[in-house]
């Protein structure tokens, strides 16, 4: 994403306005959100059931 710039960013904003219009934006905008809310967490929770099970083979070694 680093590759699209301001007006390119700008450009996609107009053109999802045009698209989906004034009234549905903000909904998609919200259901964006939470879908990566929601990936987030599911990512944290793994990383954290990873560190967690690494510590128990630690704690076995020891």
């Amino acid at each position: 994403m680093s590759n699209i710039g301001v007006p390119g960013l700008i450009l996609i904003l107009i053109l999802a306005l045009i698209i989906f219009g004034p009234k549905k934006l903000p909904e998609i905008g919200r259901a964006f959100g939470q879908t990566l809310r929601e990936f987030k967490k599911s990512t944290s929770d793994l990383t954290k059931d990873d560190y967690d099970e690494d510590k128990k083979i630690q704690q076995k070694k020891s």
